[in-house]
């Protein structure tokens, strides 16, 4: 069979990891350049294929391409860019097909959530109806860590660890001022649906730090939280609250509800913590600080796990080999084998059973009062926390890698996206 050449497009929010997936795809494509071509990047993800604006990675050095596994954020740019179904817009699809004939692309490799899984799915379909043959593999990443069937997802770790310590070192600052300043700080994290995230900052306990966390999947009630806080404050001087920016009451309205919705048609959110802060204040009226976490979570390479870099990598990895295999359709994913000493293999899932489905925060990982992480929680979370994977620092600062991403020449007349 005649070499083909692979696509790679970064989707959605983006990581502290996702380029180490990056590296993972590129480097072991690289070595197996008697079966794929040249691996071209989407600028700014799937836009980057259906606008025909590829980069050529051939054109970065091996060093480089070796430095993304330490560079956080998207190194070829990302977007959030939900396609519809094949029956509602068939002409990016058919589009995509079009691009993919015209670079002689025969692999698609796409790095994202949810939403990238259902793209992926739709893609293969697609593919398979034209008469085109294209191998869609799916790597996984989502902070949010709500992707199914896998045992976390890459991106998930690193944000873990930054909320567990962020949460640590905020408290140890809360607890030295009580008597006199601040009694309750509240950290806002991301997890529109899932309480995974805020569920890190429960990591804490063990160093008799105060928490009340408020989680997506438990209704929020606002006279429990009340007694939960002023319950903490008045047995410890203070009290630190992790908030997930998917807190709802049970009508289902959002604590941070803004009345917008973003490119995925997800309402927008953003503003939990200040309303629990008017909360606290109305009904306690002690001192409090408030912060977001927002993109400085999901950016922090400088305090990555190591567990999930190398994850990371490993899912890159693993998705050129599953297409050197022939699978279609699918993703790698993280199976575990057991929590300590901690280990897991490489498995693999059918994008039909990922596409549009969420893993939430399981009932038994949430104490009883709705409020905090189980042990249970505990030994799932640790693991994916562990060591450290410091990139290299100049001046004092992080040396992080910027691509030349050399641009492919266009074969095809312009496409409008709608």
């Amino acid at each position: 069979m005649a070499k083909k050449n692979a696509f790679y497009a970064q989707s959605g929010g983006v990581t502290a990891v996702i380029n180490a997936s990056a590296a993972g795809v590129i480097e072991t494509a690289r070595k197996r350049k008697d079966k794929i071509g040249k691996v071209y990047a989407g600028r700014n993800g799937i836009l980057g294929a259906l606008t025909e604006d590829l980069i050529d990675t051939s054109k970065e050095s091996t060093a480089a391409i070796a430095g993304l596994r330490s560079t956080p954020s998207g190194a070829f740019g990302s977007c959030r860019y939900k396609l519809k179904s094949l029956e509602a817009n068939r002409r990016e699809y058919e589009r995509l097909i079009e691009v993919f004939k015209a670079h002689n692309i025969g692999y698609f490799f796409y790095n994202g959530g949810g939403d990238s899984a259902d793209t992926c799915y739709k893609i293969s379909q697609l593919a398979e109806q034209s008469g085109y043959p294209i191998q869609a593999i799916h790597i996984p990443k989502t902070v949010d860590n709500d992707l199914p069937i896998t045992d976390c997802c890459p991106g998930f770790g690193s944000v873990a660890k930054y909320v567990a310590v962020s949460t640590l070192e905020a408290s140890l600052d809360v607890r030295s001022m009580c008597k006199t300043s601040t009694k309750v700080f509240i950290l806002e994290v991301m997890g529109r649906h899932a309480g995974w995230i805020a569920a890190a900052g429960g990591l804490v306990v063990d160093h008799k730090i105060p928490v009340v966390i408020l989680f997506p999947e438990v209704v929020f009630n606002e006279q429990k939280f009340i007694a939960a806080v002023d319950a903490k404050v008045k047995k410890f001087g203070y009290c630190t609250v992790v908030v997930s920016e998917g807190s709802h009451y049970e009508d289902g309205r959002f604590l941070a509800e803004q009345g917008t919705r973003d490119a995925f048609g997800h309402v927008q959110l953003g503003g939990a913590a200040p309303v629990v802060a008017a909360m606290i204040k109305e009904h306690l009226g002690y001192k409090f600080h408030w912060a977001v976490a927002d993109y400085l979570q999901r950016s922090a390479r400088h305090i990555a796990s190591k567990t999930d870099v190398k994850q990371a990598y490993e899912l890159g990895k693993a998705g050129v080999e599953l297409a050197l295999k022939g699978r279609n359709a699918v993703m790698p994913t993280i199976v575990r084998l057991s929590d300590s000493p901690y280990h897991y293999k490489i498995g693999v899932a059918e994008l039909k059973d990922v596409a549009n489905v969420e893993k939430f925060m399981p009932a038994n990982f949430i104490s009883k009062d709705g409020f905090g992480i189980t042990e249970r929680c505990k030994r799932y979370l640790t693991p994916l926390v562990q060591g450290e994977d410091y990139p290299a620092f100049k001046d004092g600062l992080p040396e992080y890698v910027t691509l030349k991403n050399v641009g492919v020449a266009k074969k095809l007349k312009a496409f409008k996206l709608l």
